[in-house]
């Protein structure tokens, strides 16, 4: 599917819809970065207002999204629409590969949403972007991370640290 004016690919599951994120997806992006599970393993933007995440958006999301043709999607239930969470491809500083990453809401976690949109576009990533080096990162202490990452057939690596970080993560690749 094509987002309609634009030439960004979204994707579906049986349940989902994956769409870039838009400054249309501000309030609910807001919403998400200031969850306590977000600043708790992902850490805190610095994204206060709703003005602040639709700034956010365009100046942290689209730049990727126009180089590469991928990058953050939120992740909409078709049932009724509703807004869950984002799952990406991330080409990160400091970082070999290219990093899926997910974030959910609180009320929509635990219902397999976040396996279900990571293994669809991990899929994407290597059928449609051809990315041969699928990676992804977590906290050392978000067991449910690491988890959803070995059932998405990744297998941790080594630690590492982010530039402009101090804290050391831990670092996953797709199995071979």
């Amino acid at each position: 599917m094509i987002i309609e004016g634009t030439n960004y690919l979204t994707f579906e599951t049986e349940r989902l819809f994956l769409r870039p994120c838009t400054e249309n997806d501000s309030l609910f992006i807001f919403r998400l970065l200031n969850s306590e599970k977000w600043l708790q393993y992902i850490g805190d933007r610095g994204v206060y207002s709703e003005e602040e995440a639709r700034a956010y958006i365009r100046e942290k999301m689209y730049p990727q999204l126009k180089k590469e043709g991928y990058g953050n999607y939120v992740v909409v239930r078709k049932l009724d629409n509703a807004k869950l969470g984002t799952c990406g491809l991330f080409d990160r500083d400091g970082l070999e590969g290219i990093d899926i990453g997910f974030a959910f809401l609180p009320e929509f976690e635990g219902q397999g949403y976040a396996f279900e949109a990571a293994e669809r576009l991990k899929k994407a990533g290597i059928e449609d972007f051809k990315i041969k080096n699928l990676t992804a990162i977590t906290a050392k202490y978000n067991l449910r991370s690491q988890r959803l990452l070995e059932k998405l057939g990744m297998r941790f690596s080594k630690h590492v640290t982010l530039p402009n970080d101090t804290e050391e993560i831990m670092f996953y690749r797709l199995k071979d």
